[in-house]
């Protein structure tokens, strides 16, 4: 181990050095990119396939990070289904760039702390590029420790001089700006992950603006009154884009975007839906089953996402009896009658009572974001993720 790097100066000016502002003008035209998920291949493949005249990169999102630095393969690349994929990929002139995934904070501060372990990190990751001869490759290290900063910017600093000419693609986390994440604003914030150095460094910048969820309070107040556990809400992600670009180029940054939806509990008290227990992830098909199950239709609801309620088949008959007697306003849309009634219930009664809600993001959602990126001249969206379980509406715009 050696002595953590204090100096944020020092990486600034290094990287100022060896790698200058890029000056080309942003195109008019988004990119658009896709996560291809290891633990549905068959299925992704299938889809991608389908709309690659759609496409510009697909990202393989099949590398898993071990302890030691090395990289093992779960989606099988070499197998015989993918080798077809990437040779009609490559007709199409779509760019495979494989996703690197790395998310236990400890093992990666011991791998990239230390030179020679970090130095051989970089080794095997050059080695599948070469021997895949891949576009370039997608970093997507999560979890790390904020006192890995500066040993995380010097691994992606010397993996592009490695990469040349070939794609150094970074995934980062969404940041809630702090005064939208903190009642009372902390003394110091601190950050795994340093905005100036990635957007100097990578050819591109994906954020990963999705699984909101509570993380920002301001628009959990003024969205009040409702269940509100969003995928994304856009102007949450007008925020997040905001924020990066303070740091990160226009012309470098793609807006991730998610395809998928999540389950949750929620716990009701008098006058508030009080606790958020997410139950799973669940795509479009998965969503509009459960909804037909239980004899709801799906809303819009104030995230521009769509989202259902309803009573478990496991509650106690007596008590989801007692909730759909309750009386609510005549306009609350049916996607929103149990959280209306459970609301009710908790209010007359003073009980708490569970409900489930379904969240997810649809064709609509996914063009909002889409506009969004447009609007502020980002150089392209990229799905999470393409396994032709997403609203297949989305193709029409993308095209």
């Amino acid at each position: 181990m050696h002595t953590p790097f204090n100096k944020s100066l020092f990486f600034f000016a290094l990287t100022i050095a060896l790698f200058p502002l890029s000056t080309s003008a942003a195109s008019t035209d988004l990119t658009v990119s896709g996560w291809m998920p290891y633990w549905r291949d068959s299925e992704s493949i299938k889809d991608a396939k389908k709309h690659i005249t759609a496409l510009n990169t697909v990202y393989p999102f099949v590398f898993s990070v071990m302890s030691d630095g090395g990289i093992k393969d779960l989606g099988g690349l070499s197998d015989k289904e993918w080798k077809s994929f990437i040779k009609t990929a490559r007709a199409k002139d779509v760019e495979i760039i494989p996703t690197v995934m790395w998310s236990d904070g400890a093992s990666t501060e011991a791998v990239l702390s230390n030179d020679v372990s970090r130095k051989h990190h970089i080794d095997v990751i050059m080695h599948m590029i070469e021997k895949g001869k891949y576009d370039g490759v997608d970093i997507d290290y999560e979890g790390k420790n904020a006192e890995t900063i500066n040993y995380f910017s010097l691994f992606l600093m010397e993996l592009k001089k490695e990469l040349g000419k070939k794609v150094l693609s970074c995934t980062v986390e969404a940041r809630t700006p702090p005064e939208s994440l903190y009642r009372e604003m902390p003394t110091e914030l601190r950050y795994a992950n340093d905005y100036n150095v990635i957007g100097k460094v990578c050819d591109r910048v994906i954020i990963m603006a999705y699984d909101q969820q509570r993380a920002d309070l301001l628009l959990n107040d003024s969205r009040n009154g409702k269940p509100y556990i969003p995928v994304a809400d856009v102007d949450w992600v007008r925020k997040v884009v905001e924020l990066a670009l303070v740091n990160i180029p226009k012309e470098k940054l793609v807006l991730g975007i998610p395809t998928y939806g999540h389950h949750w509990a929620i716990t009701v008290a008098s006058y508030w839906y009080r606790d958020y227990r997410k139950i799973g992830a669940l795509n479009v098909p998965d969503m509009l089953d459960v909804a037909k199950e239980y004899k709801v239709t799906p809303m819009r609801n104030a995230a521009g996402e769509m989202s259902f309620t309803y009573l478990p088949k496991s509650m106690d008959a007596k008590l989801a009896k007692a909730v759909k007697k309750m009386s609510v306003p005549k306009d609350t849309p049916k996607g929103n009658l149990i959280a209306a009634q459970a609301l009710a219930y908790a209010n007359k009664t003073g009980k708490n009572v569970t409900f489930n809600i379904g969240w997810y993001s649809d064709a609509s959602a996914i063009i909002d974001k889409i506009n969004l990126a447009k609007e502020s001249n980002l150089l392209g969206v990229s799905l999470f993720k393409i396994d032709g379980e997403e609203d297949q509406k989305i193709w029409e715009v993308l095209k």
